[in-house]
């Protein structure tokens, strides 16, 4: 789903992994499960569980029942192999995490994936979140378990597009009330795995969000239509604000800002530099600034240039003095950082007013939650 990144360190089994036994009890006694594995008490206890490790960050404890299952992480790890306890239903894999890190995760069983049975709190139906205990919260956003069905914008826009082909259902909600419109690139994940709209609303509740009128975009070809393209861009400015400006929805066309995220974070920065009387108010979260055309193709397409194409733009031409843009990068995105440390740099020396910061995530929506509200406010301020 994402353009490729890379986890920091080595995360991994530890010795207890291999399923025999740690001293005389079980390798789970260090993080407090009660019983004896396999029991209903065992599995009574959510999951994941961690403890601090020596090098400073934490062990996790993950656990699965019945069947072989493979731990698959979302752009921070290898796959992990889970080994059988003993001759019980439990199948466990602990795994080193650095410190400060929310991931998402699911198991593979063969060729289909499964949420954690065991954590409360998922994204969609076939993934969950772990977090380490010293991740910072993420307030407003609830914990949604993976069998909820979250609920959805009322308000639904048909966008048939004559510049892009096909049809598309755009949904668009009012956040206290509705005002300056946010348009949530990949906004079927915001929809269908991340609670955005109940986040927004309880951001606002709570004080730190102004009205605006959200607007859910979905993708169909990713790297087609974020990869720099201008007509994805001319679409959005000349069908489909258009559509909302004349929706039931209260929406102010004239303030637009653009939330994107790997791919969409490197369309959003190029509509600022390309388009900057529609787009002047960003919030990029990990751009996927390696993306020089054609540079998805190559074996290795994060050892181009820092910044990419967009940097090499920056160097001819600054970005527009009035643009206003948050840039976040996850803690662990270690081969996406010079990419992202350049165009920051060059976007800030332009003139424009710069947002720097950093999540505790991979590259992962699951740790960028909490930076988009919070970016997205700030660009409407």
């Amino acid at each position: 789903m994402h353009a490729p990144g890379q986890p920091s360190g080595s995360p991994g089994r530890t010795d207890t992994a291999s399923g025999s036994p740690a001293g005389p009890g079980t390798p789970f006694d260090a993080y407090g499960l009660p019983d004896r594995p396999g029991t209903d008490a065992f599995w009574a206890t959510a999951a994941p569980a961690c403890v601090p490790s020596a090098d400073g960050g934490w062990t996790a404890l993950f656990r699965w029942r019945g069947s072989p299952a493979v731990l698959e992480f979302e752009s921070w790890s290898q796959p992990v192999p889970l080994v059988r306890w003993r001759e019980t239903d439990c199948w466990y894999a602990e795994v080193r995490m650095p410190a400060r890190l929310r991931v998402t995760y699911r198991f593979l069983v063969g060729d289909v994936s499964y949420a954690d049975p065991f954590n409360p709190v998922g994204a969609g139906g076939e993934r969950s979140i772990a977090a380490t205990p010293d991740a910072p919260p993420q307030p407003h956003w609830p914990a949604v378990d993976a069998a909820d069905v979250l609920p959805l914008p009322r308000t639904r826009v048909r966008w048939t597009s004559e510049l892009l082909g096909g049809r598309r259902t755009v949904r668009v909600h009012p956040v206290g009330g509705g005002g300056p419109v946010v348009l949530l690139l990949d906004g079927d994940d915001w929809l269908h795995l991340h609670p955005a709209m109940t986040a927004f609303d309880a951001a606002f509740a709570a004080g730190e969000m102004p009205p605006a009128t959200l607007v859910f975009v979905p993708a169909k070809d990713r790297l087609g239509e974020f990869g720099c393209r201008p007509r994805w861009w001319e679409a959005v400015r000349d069908e489909l604000l258009p559509l909302v400006a004349d929706g039931e929805v209260p929406a102010d066309t004239g303030t637009l800002v653009v939330a994107g995220q790997s791919l969409g974070g490197l369309s959003a920065m190029y509509a600022a530099l390309e388009f900057p009387d529609l787009v002047s108010r960003v919030a990029c979260q990990s751009g996927s600034f390696w993306w020089t055309p054609g540079a998805e193709d190559l074996a290795d397409p994060l050892g181009g240039p820092a910044g990419g194409a967009i940097a090499a733009r920056l160097r001819e031409h600054p970005a527009p003095a009035g643009l206003r843009i948050a840039f976040d990068l996850g803690e662990h995105e270690t081969r996406m950082l010079p990419h992202c440390e350049a165009v920051e740099a060059l976007t800030k020396n332009s003139g424009a007013t710069v947002r720097v910061s950093r999540s505790a995530a991979g590259h992962d929506r699951a740790g960028w939650r909490q930076a988009l509200l919070r970016d997205v406010a700030w660009a409407l301020a």
